[in-house]
């Protein structure tokens, strides 16, 4: 089977039928119709085999839904609504069973998140997945990183540390749809709450990297202020240590910075309007710096980076 009926066979028709998708999978660039007075939202992310995930083992059902998922929390964190997704998948070989797999987890969540897959590209190589995805949000609307101010409350959505201790139970053998795995396998992107809580927020980030790298770019990015938080207040994933909370971990939740005056409003939100729960954990003050409990923190949760 060669790419052109691959992408016939798994993908012309995968995600939501949107309207305002003029031309999509078949042609050589999509034709889309973003909603007047709204603002175009772009990211991209790519999962390289044994860097973002384990080659082998790895089902592809979670390798889509994975590969998508990561993209959406980014429009999440900006208050926005995803609407389409490229997809550029690089394979060893087009196995028709892995592919339809793949295209399978990928589905589900597009059609769970009203998105279409508009096009993209299949190409032989190294196993590596490469997703654009695509919304809106009213113009002037989208949440930023900067903006945070002294005083603030930050507030984190679900737990922390789930992607960590999710990789290593794959790691020691357990199955990717575990309980103790699916965090990893399966990150869920906070769309409804991106959404709902942007019309509190100053500013916020979505926790791909670590609490306390992302919590670091969102300060730098507000003026170079600083945080102090409360460790037993940092919601953890079953299984993860303190340390996962705060450091690298691909958790795809949302943090959060909350004028003090809707820190209640905030706070009473409940999980079902939501779609998760979300959680105080500390303050942004003057002081430069990252704190918990008053000490430093810890150099190691700093975040992950590819090149040091």
């Amino acid at each position: 089977m060669d790419e052109f009926a691959a992408i016939a066979r798994h993908f012309a028709r995968l995600g939501e039928a949107r309207p305002d998708v003029r031309v999509g999978v078949g042609d050589d660039a999509a034709v889309l119709a973003p909603p007047a007075d709204t603002e175009l939202l772009l990211t991209t992310d790519t999962l390289v085999a044994d860097r973002h995930f384990p080659e082998t083992g790895f089902p592809p059902d979670a390798l889509g839904h994975r590969a998508l998922a990561v993209n959406l929390s980014d429009i999440a964190a900006m208050g926005g609504e995803p609407a389409w997704a490229l997809l550029a998948l690089v394979l060893p070989e087009a196995d028709d069973e892995w592919l339809a797999a793949f295209a399978a987890g990928f589905g589900r969540l597009a059609a769970r998140a009203d998105v279409a897959l508009a096009g993209g590209n299949l190409a032989s190589g190294p196993l590596s997945v490469t997703v654009t995805a695509a919304g809106f949000v009213p113009a002037g609307q989208a949440l930023l990183r900067r903006g945070a101010h002294a005083g603030d409350v930050l507030f984190v959505t679900g737990a922390l540390g789930g992607g960590a201790a999710g990789l290593r139970a794959i790691r020691a053998g357990a199955p990717a749809d575990a309980p103790e795995a699916v965090a990893f396998s399966r990150p869920e992107p906070r769309l409804h709450a991106g959404r709902a809580l942007a019309h509190y927020a100053r500013a916020a980030i979505d926790v791909s990297d670590g609490l306390v790298g992302d919590l670091a770019k969102l300060l730098e990015a507000s003026g170079g202020l600083g945080a102090d938080l409360e460790a037993a207040a940092v919601p953890r994933a079953a299984g993860a240590t303190l340390a996962e909370a705060l450091g690298p971990s691909d958790d795809y939740e949302l943090l959060l910075s909350i004028p003090a005056a809707a820190a209640e409003a905030v706070s009473a939100l409940s999980a079902g309007t939501l779609g998760c729960a979300v959680h105080r954990i500390g303050r942004v003050v003057e002081t430069p710096g990252i704190r918990v409990d008053g000490h430093p923190a810890d150099a190691a949760a700093a975040g992950y980076r590819h090149f040091r």
